[in-house]
């Protein structure tokens, strides 16, 4: 069983096209993301197949009957913060008012706890690793946040990319890494956003396989925006247009293979969440570091 997310967002929230102006007239923008959502809802129940979503608090509130459409289906809800910033550009306290809003908000609409997060633009990074003690005391059981990659704003080079639990100075917390591979020494991310839209898709489904074959389990991620080639487009960095419109038209087709390929469901499945009982790191046990540089290669 893999792991399938998406995160629940505008099109205007993307982070590489960011602004404080910007920020300030989402409330103008044209709203796409509950037609979006029910497109990968009824995907999803075409391949009778269950995922986590990461929902923005600010999206919530906004479209509650949307998140309660999303559980009442089967899924997982789960947290992508409230105003979609970057954990690093925040201080502790700011990032603790914000993780602590958006769970707020979800379990209120669901009636069920939050258990996992997702840090907009994976930004739980060497210098932002204060913010997993914060999580754990949170209430939070999991993470979704560190890529195990070198990127010019996310990333952990060397840390584990699989399934591991980690301890912090307020408890455990597991961290569920997005996919990625090994090739040649270098890491690169397989698992969604616009490596996933960029690479040729027979290469890609045969990296995600070889993947499976090891015994260890994807973790993909996925926006709604993604299956919205007509969305209106922002004005930004000509890199940043480039990355954030490559290949919309191609990506229901993309997802309707993966599922119809692979079998996912929500994350919260795949992990012990018991919030008494120690969490038992055996289940999936870290790597030596000999293991995590050769484990595609």
């Amino acid at each position: 069983m893999h792991c399938l997310t998406f995160d629940i967002e505008e099109h205007f929230q993307v982070s590489r096209f960011d602004s404080p102006i910007r920020r300030r007239h989402w409330g103008s923008f044209e709203s796409r993301v509950t037609p979006n959502t029910c497109k990968v809802l009824d995907l999803l129940a075409r391949y009778q197949t269950r995922a986590t979503f990461f929902v923005l608090g600010w999206v919530a509130e906004r479209h509650p009957g949307l998140i309660k459409q999303i559980a009442e289906c089967g899924h997982e809800i789960a947290s992508h913060g409230y105003g979609h910033e970057l954990v690093t550009a925040q201080t502790p306290e700011l990032f603790r008012a914000d993780v602590r809003k958006a769970k707020q908000i979800l379990e209120d609409l669901t009636g069920s706890p939050v258990q996992g997060y997702r840090a907009p633009g994976f930004t739980i990074t060497r210098e932002t690793l204060w913010a997993l003690p914060i999580l754990a005391e949170e209430g939070y059981t999991y993470d979704s946040s560190i890529v195990p990659i070198r990127h010019d704003h996310c990333g952990l080079p060397g840390s584990d990319p699989w399934h591991h639990l980690r301890q912090t100075s307020s408890g455990p917390i597991w961290e569920i890494p997005p996919s990625t591979v090994n090739l040649g020494g270098v890491r690169l991310p397989i698992a969604g956003g616009s490596y996933f839209r960029l690479l040729p898709f027979p290469a890609l489904c045969g990296l995600l396989r070889r993947t499976e074959q090891k015994g260890r389990p994807l973790v993909m991620y996925f926006h709604p925006w993604e299956l919205d080639p007509l969305q209106p487009h922002m004005e930004g960095p000509l890199l940043s247009q480039f990355l954030h419109y490559l290949n919309l038209d191609k990506m229901e087709f993309r997802i309707s293979t993966l599922m119809n390929t692979f079998r996912f469901g929500p994350i919260a499945e795949q992990i012990d969440l018991s919030p008494i009982m120690p969490l038992d790191p055996t289940i999936f046990p870290a790597l030596p570091p000999a293991e995590i540089a050769q484990d595609v290669a």
